[in-house]
């Protein structure tokens, strides 16, 4: 629902307090405006520094007040169907006189026509004021909004403005996430780089916007430029995700298909669970939002919810976007510790995931099955849950010539195969560490590096299914439960589902 329609209901409705969460006061007064002159509804405005101000209709004759409890003694004795807009006034909440003044003042309102709003930049009050108050989260500028940001820029004289339909399109997009007044700051600062706005600048705007994300504590930008090519093996997941190449688009919207979910990743450390949630975002050519969920936990009371909440609306606000949650195990691990904030956080994130219609889509990746909450893993989270297992002998095959093509070194001068049997339970990390260990032996020889080199690296090794071989063991037993969809080439979900349809039959 449109705020501006929002916040009409809840005047008509006699809501007499409603607190508006935003940063953003100039284009948040605009909106009140709007909605206070459609309806013919006086609109007054009231700071310490400038008292009573109208918004609406520039009367002369205002009540006189410099302080808060004159203010609201002023609000009180008014007569009509007035909102009152208090700039500031959440830095009243420490004070009992005036919270207990403001309380009697909303309740004594529930007879009138008259309703306060109080803009602050955060949605904690008072544990007094919240059965009075409504708590409304202004939403950031949407395209729209942007575009005419845009608009009234390039409309200044002396501005040169080179923007093709589509560069202009897709530098609106690139603002999105940012309120009105950043959006300007970065288009003027495009402009000034190099005296013309032009498709260029979308890089530009790109690069700003990852600063002023890292700013929000808990999401991170990546730009990202993996691509299938640099994924060794799973064959299954690439091919999964290219059939939802295009799950985005207005085409997929007009044919009935859904906005994707989301993915959860699940296996051995180091078979490619972060590589695969940076590849995602450059295949599919969406933002790459990583939430870092350690930076959401705040000292104060509230303020972790608070974070978490402002997170995924920004999430939301970006979208469509792949939103990356790395090692979730170690973010959503059941524990009592923490005074349960950490089982509200986790509340939020699920709540969101199952009921998010924003197309964002998540990305989970986890190690350790056992300290995942069942709830997580539920159908309904996410549309698929890969495992990622240890390479077969053509996945790791596939790898070694992945790494070696990274490091520009031509495939034939090695022998691929020899070095993919010799390195039979290795994840994919562990084989570019042989390569690099092989790289180090040559270049300080004076010499190209070569497959003997790889092999002795290789064998200086103990891998994860040998140091970790129960923990590894337990891992893959899940798989073969049926409990997700192998990440890998067909053979090992027909070896799945054989197991599988073999355990059926031993039950039966």
């Amino acid at each position: 629902m449109p705020f501006e329609q929002e916040l009409d209901i809840y005047l008509r409705s006699r809501f007499t307090l409603i607190v508006l969460v935003t940063l953003e006061e100039e284009r948040a007064l605009s909106a009140i405006k709007t909605v206070c002159v459609n309806t013919q509804r006086p609109c007054l405005t009231w700071d310490l520094a400038d008292g009573f101000q109208s918004l609406t209709d520039g009367r002369s004759s205002l009540p006189s007040a410099r302080d808060p409890l004159t203010a609201l003694d002023q609000i009180d004795k008014a007569d009509g169907d007035s909102l009152f807009v208090l700039k500031d006034f959440h830095d009243c909440w420490s004070n009992a006189q005036y919270k207990r003044k403001l309380r009697s003042v909303a309740q004594r309102l529930k007879f009138t026509k008259k309703s306060i709003l109080v803009t602050a930049p955060s949605s904690k009050i008072p544990p007094e004021l919240k059965d009075e108050a409504v708590v409304v989260e202004f939403p950031l500028p949407k395209e729209l909004e942007l575009e005419a940001v845009l608009n009234q820029l390039t409309q200044t004289p002396g501005v040169k403005v080179n923007l093709t339909k589509l560069g202009r399109e897709k530098l609106v997009q690139a603002a999105l996430g940012l309120t009105a007044s950043q959006a300007q700051r970065v288009f003027a600062k495009a402009i000034v780089s190099d005296g013309v706005l032009d498709d260029r600048d979308i890089d530009l705007v790109t690069e700003e916007k990852k600063q002023i994300i890292r700013e929000s504590q808990a999401l991170e930008f990546y730009a990202v430029h993996e691509t299938p090519a640099d994924v060794g093996g799973l064959g299954v997941l690439k091919e999964w995700l290219r059939m939802r190449e295009r799950a985005f688009t207005q085409q997929a919207r007009d044919y009935g298909l859904p906005a994707p979910k989301g993915i959860a990743l699940i296996g051995i450390p180091g078979t490619g669970k972060s590589l695969t949630a940076k590849m995602i975002g450059a295949l599919w050519r969406l933002p790459l939002l990583r939430l870092d969920v350690g930076s959401l936990f705040g000292s104060l009371v509230g303020e972790s919810e608070e974070r978490t909440r402002k997170a995924l609306q920004l999430a939301e606000t970006v979208a469509p976007c792949v939103l990356w949650i790395d090692e979730m195990e170690k973010a959503f691990s059941a524990g009592g510790f923490d005074g349960g904030v950490s089982k509200r956080v986790f509340g939020t994130i699920l709540t969101w995931m199952q009921e998010k219609t924003a197309p964002c889509f998540v990305v989970a990746t986890a190690n350790d099955i056992s300290s995942l909450p069942p709830e997580l893993l539920r159908k309904g989270r996410f549309d698929e849950i890969f495992f990622l297992d240890l390479p077969t002998l053509a996945e790791r095959q596939e790898i070694f010539t992945v790494h070696l093509i990274k490091r520009h070194r031509l495939t034939q001068d090695f022998d691929c195969m020899r070095l993919a049997r010799e390195s039979e339970g290795y994840v994919g990390a562990e084989i570019e560490q042989a390569i690099i260990d092989g790289m180090y032996v040559g270049f300080n020889q004076g010499r190209e590096f070569s497959t003997e080199d790889i092999s002795k690296a290789l064998k200086r090794q103990v891998p994860l299914s040998v140091s970790q071989k129960e923990t590894i063991e337990a891992l893959r037993n899940w798989l073969k439960e049926g409990r997700a969809q192998s990440a890998s080439f067909e053979e090992i979900r027909e070896a799945q589902q054989q197991f599988v349809s073999l355990q059926l039959d031993l039950r039966s």
